[in-house]
């Protein structure tokens, strides 16, 4: 009798709880698809009204900054490390935070594939591409190189080519793959200050003397002064000489406004948390359709017909939350606009570089034309490009003046000093910069 009624009495328990949990899950779950995400009172964008012109509208972004959090006690120019998630992004990261933390496996395990498919297709639509042709990663490095390692097409005789303006963890997975395949590596050096054709002609030249090439990494927009690079241009060139392509992408989407078909790539890596503002840990790898072949599975994956762009990463865990939260982001990105984004970034560079270009002790580094320009810029002083003069060069500007920015190396002709406002930076913090690169000489 004791045993029936303990074993009744757990099983009317388990009931109990598993009743419980099935209602928690039919409320939180599936939070994409059931909840809708908070609709802030953006300012209205103005009718009839270009990006250009609304880059200088003041009083417009002002309201768009009121959706951030402020931090007190120093300028951040240095928001190319990852982005701020606007408020209405955070509280609904919180929020599915706070879904999956309760909810744990049992979500995991049975709705998170659902909500998961939700957010790759989001970011699928916003790039123009098909859900089958991306991946969400963790980030862009993770995407990159699994591309570079995991390449499969070359041959006792080929090359591969990068440039001193790449992202310098791919340069070395580069020369690695180079090294380990007993290859050669070329690099392209290009301008300390450069336009579009200087560009597209050094590759032409690089093509030109390497007809064995096979494998370029190609940089949307450079890392280290936010020089935009002839991608499309480059690309048609290099598929006729039978070049295939990784672009990096980690820092344009966002900063630019941009279709992935724009670019005329094969594969592409993206960030989701730099300039898109999803919270931190969200990337994408692009795989065009029928790409998969010359690049491998992940080490222990398996895609015998080679298509499932899926299994060339293997993340594991993840912060399940950070996905969830995915949509959210690209809509307020969206609200604001790419293209009033783009414009705005552009015109807060154009206030300083303007400035800093007159000054004989100042060396601004980058585009020299618009099309090569972002809202990423960098500079140095005249004559100071050793790793230890820039240092001491951001620590100036930052314990002299109270404005944060962050050293960048890997250029051929030196150090730098790498300047990246957001949406949300004014232009009195700006003017705290120009002030102070006067008070350098």
């Amino acid at each position: 009798m004791s045993n029936d009624s303990t074993s009744f009495n757990r099983r009317t328990m388990l009931k109990s709880l598993t009743a419980g949990a099935i209602y928690s899950l039919a409320t939180s779950t599936s939070v994409q698809a059931k909840t809708p995400v908070s609709q802030p009172e953006l300012p209205s964008l103005p009718e009839g009204v270009s990006a250009n012109s609304l880059a200088m509208n003041e009083s417009f972004w002002v309201k768009v900054a009121l959706f951030y959090d402020t931090a007190q006690g120093i300028v951040n120019l240095e928001h190319g490390y990852w982005g701020k998630m606007s408020r209405p992004v955070q509280e609904k990261f919180i929020e599915n935070t706070r879904m999956v933390n309760t909810n744990l496996s049992y979500y995991a395990r049975k709705h998170y594939a659902d909500d998961h498919a939700i957010s790759t297709n989001t970011v699928a639509k916003a790039l123009g591409v098909n859900n089958e042709e991306l991946v969400l990663t963790r980030n862009a490095t993770e995407s990159i190189h699994n591309l570079i390692r995991q390449y499969n097409a070359l041959g006792p005789d080929d090359a591969v080519l990068y440039t001193d303006i790449d992202y310098p963890s791919f340069k070395d997975t580069m020369q690695w793959l180079a090294v380990s395949r007993n290859l050669d590596a070329v690099e392209v050096v290009l301008p300390a200050q450069a336009s579009q054709k200087q560009i597209l002609d050094l590759y032409i030249e690089a093509f030109d003397k390497h007809p064995n090439l096979k494998l370029m990494l190609l940089t949307h927009v450079s890392n280290q002064h936010g020089l935009v690079l002839p991608v499309a241009k480059i690309s048609a060139i290099a598929k006729r000489r039978g070049i295939d392509i990784i672009c990096d992408c980690a820092q344009s989407w966002g900063l630019l406004d941009f279709k992935i078909t724009d670019l005329n790539v094969d594969w592409a890596g993206f960030n989701l948390h730099k300039w898109i503002g999803s919270p931190l840990g969200v990337g994408a790898l692009y795989m065009r359709n029928g790409t998969l072949a010359k690049v491998s599975p992940y080490p222990g994956e398996s895609d015998p017909d080679n298509i499932k762009a899926s299994t060339r990463v293997h993340t594991a865990t993840i912060n399940f939350a950070s996905i969830l939260t995915i949509p959210a982001a690209i809509e307020f990105h969206q609200r604001i606009g790419g293209a009033n984004k783009e414009a705005r970034l552009r015109y807060l560079r154009s206030l300083w570089v303007s400035k800093a270009q007159k000054m004989p002790h100042i060396e601004v580094l980058g585009a020299i034309d618009e099309e090569s320009s972002t809202g990423m810029g960098a500079f140095r002083l005249a004559g100071k490009t050793t790793l230890q003069d820039a240092n001491d060069l951001q620590k100036r500007l930052e314990y002299e003046f109270g404005v944060f920015t962050v050293v960048r190396v890997g250029l051929s002709s030196g150090c730098c000093i790498r300047v990246t406002p957001q949406v949300f930076t004014s232009v009195s913090d700006i003017h705290q910069l120009v002030i102070a690169l006067k008070n350098l000489a």
